[in-house]
C-alpha cells in the first residue's frame, strides 16, 4: 500500500494586470473627470444666473455743471474760464446683489462760453482783425457717457451711495469745434423714498476730462425721480 501526497503549487505573476482589470481602470477615470466637468459647469452656469440684475433703479432728473473747459484749436482760439450750465442726467442701475450695483449714466449739459481768437502764426490760421478778440456767449455743450459699481445701503427712508465711473467724454464748442476724451467720474448721493416703488435723489460728481488739450475739473450736481424695480 502507497501513501500519496498532494501537492499544491503557487505560481506568482509579476507582469502587468490583465487587460480587463486595466479597461475598468480607464473607464472609471473617465468617469470621474466627465462628473468633475459637469460639476464645474453647473457651478459656472450657477455663478453666472446669480450675476443677472433681478433689481434696480432708472433716474432722471435736472443737471448743473460747471466746468473749467480750456483749450485750444489749430488757430488758437481759446475758451474762456469757468462756465455754469445746465441739462440732465440720466442712469440706470442693475443690482448684483442688494448693496452693489452696476451704473450705466449718460447726462447733457447746455451753455455758453467766452471764446478768445489770439492772433497767432500758426499754418492754416487766418488772423483776426485784432488781438485777443473776445467773442461772447458761444455756443457749448458736453455730454458724458460713464459706466461703473455703484454702492448703497438703507436707512429707514434714506438710502445713501458712493460710485466711481468711467466713459467717454464728448464737447461741442463754437469757434473751437468738437472734440472727445476719457472721462472718470467719483461721487455719490442719497436717495428718499417717497412710497416703495418710488424715491427722490439728489447726487453730486466730480468729473474729470481732459478736452480740447487741457484737462478739466468739473462739478455735476444732479436731482430727479427715482423708480425702483
Amino acid at each position: 500500500m502507497c501513501a500519496c501526497r498532494r501537492v499544491s503549487f503557487f505560481v506568482f505573476k509579476t507582469g502587468p494586470d490583465p487587460a480587463p482589470r486595466r479597461k475598468v481602470h480607464v473607464h472609471r477615470t473617465n468617469m470621474h473627470r466627465i462628473v468633475l466637468l459637469l460639476s464645474l459647469l453647473l457651478v459656472l452656469a450657477a455663478l453666472a444666473s446669480a450675476q443677472v440684475p433681478t433689481s434696480g433703479n432708472v433716474f432722471f432728473g435736472y443737471s448743473y455743471y460747471n466746468t473749467n473747459l480750456s483749450g485750444a484749436n489749430e488757430c488758437c482760439a481759446l475758451l474762456n474760464d469757468r462756465q455754469n450750465t445746465n441739462g440732465f442726467e440720466a442712469s440706470f442701475e442693475g443690482k448684483i446683489v442688494p448693496s452693489l450695483g452696476i451704473v450705466a449714466d449718460f447726462d447733457g449739459h447746455y451753455g455758453s462760453q467766452s471764446v478768445i481768437f489770439p492772433v497767432c502764426p500758426v499754418v492754416g490760421c487766418v488772423p483776426q482783425p485784432c488781438p485777443n478778440c473776445v467773442v461772447p456767449n458761444g455756443d457749448f455743450s458736453e455730454h458724458n457717457f460713464l459706466f461703473g459699481p455703484r454702492v448703497s445701503f438703507p436707512a429707514g427712508r434714506f438710502r445713501p451711495f458712493g460710485e466711481f465711473l468711467v466713459g467717454v467724454a464728448h464737447a461741442n464748442a463754437n469757434g473751437i469745434g468738437t472734440d472727445n476724451s476719457f472721462a472718470t467720474a467719483v461721487g455719490g448721493g442719497i436717495d428718499y423714498r417717497i412710497i416703495r416703488p418710488i424715491a427722490w435723489r439728489l447726487q453730486g460728481d466730480y468729473v474729470h476730462t481732459s478736452l480740447f488739450g487741457g484737462p478739466q475739473n468739473n462739478v455735476r450736481i444732479s436731482t430727479g425721480i427715482v423708480l425702483r424695480f
